[in-house]
């Protein structure tokens, strides 16, 4: 992408026009409970809707087997199932300060969201569901809605703190002094991510840890050894290289988000171990759909998905968004 220019096919985005705040897949399971937590925090700290949605599905050949059977309707029933799902929500919400709503729609659960992804600022799910929402391993929903979603996606892990230094308000924004995280690698799309994850940052009041993974050489030698000589000399001029180039991503993103304290870091190490390594002292990794490698690419890069895979604690998954704050970004030459 040339400095400064838009890529089309991206995904308009004006947080404030999107009516369903935060969108969460709900089916009961531990998981999508510890979602729903998430989700509901954060919607609070956005001061936007929480909206809560099941789905249900009904298959082709039960219609056929159910015709001239009035007094059954596999879909009625469904939808009282789905019904009793979100009960669960509601009983769960009680105590729940701010605006929710709730909605059963049939269809695949991963399309259901991903079509009212549209709608929503920020969609969150658990890393595992009961069938439904994220039902066999992640690489279902939890691929799926990250890789097609029109907003920002947070996948919530089975280890989420539900406990606050409150009692009394179990849905209280958890307060943490650690970072929020982002991955960036010279690319818009990583910019986009950054953006979003510099907005999180500041919002939480907390700095962020901006992380480019710069790959070891040794794989190289296979087929290059005469390199080893120089290994460590080609390694420490490239980092250096890359710090400089960090610096000027982080001084760019500092005059669209100002009084925002970042650090920067470049690390030896592929991506997903570099990052995977440094979500551990983060409370948010963020990630884009894709980077340079894979701008061509419909479904999320490999680091996306080794970043989902491994990283401790929530993750964000960053679409490819229209985004006027890049008008100016920096020209990356490393």
């Amino acid at each position: 992408m040339e400095h400064g220019v838009q890529h089309t096919g991206s995904i308009p985005f004006e947080a404030r026009s999107r009516d369903l705040g935060v969108l969460i897949g709900f089916d009961g399971s531990e998981h999508s409970v510890l979602a729903l937590h998430y989700a509901a925090r954060a919607a609070r700290r956005r001061g936007t809707r929480l909206t809560v949605v099941t789905a249900f599905t009904i298959g082709a050949m039960a219609h056929a087997r159910l015709v001239g059977v009035p007094e059954f309707s596999e879909e009625k029933l469904k939808q009282e199932v789905a019904e009793s799902v979100l009960e669960e929500a509601r009983g769960y919400l009680k105590d729940y300060p701010g605006e929710v709503s709730y909605r059963s729609a049939e269809g695949d659960a991963a399309g259901v969201l991903v079509e009212l992804s549209g709608s929503a600022q920020l969609a969150v799910v658990g890393a595992r569901g009961r069938g439904g929402f994220l039902g066999r391993v992640l690489g279902s929903v939890a691929t799926a809605l990250p890789s097609h979603a029109k907003c920002p996606t947070v996948i919530v892990p089975r280890g989420y703190r539900l406990e606050n230094d409150d009692a009394a308000d179990p849905f209280a924004p958890l307060e943490s002094s650690k970072p929020v995280l982002v991955g960036v690698e010279g690319s818009a799309y990583s910019r986009v991510a950054a953006l979003q994850a510099a907005d999180v940052a500041a919002a939480r009041s907390v700095s962020l840890h901006m992380v480019m993974a710069l790959p070891p050489v040794e794989g190289a030698l296979v087929w290059y050894p005469e390199l080893a000589p120089t290994d460590a000399v080609y390694t420490q001029r490239r980092q250096r290289e890359l710090e400089n180039a960090l610096e000027a991503e982080a001084t760019w993103l500092r005059g669209h988000v100002p009084d925002l304290d970042i650090i920067t870091s470049v690390e030896i190490g592929d991506p997903v171990t570099v990052l995977t390594r440094a979500s551990t002292s983060a409370q948010l990794t963020v990630v884009g759909t894709h980077g340079r490698r894979s701008v061509g690419t419909l479904l999320m890069g490999s680091v996306s998905r080794g970043v989902l895979l491994s990283a401790k604690g929530p993750v964000m998954v960053v679409p490819r968004l229209k985004e006027e704050r890049l008008a100016d970004q920096p020209h990356f030459t490393s």
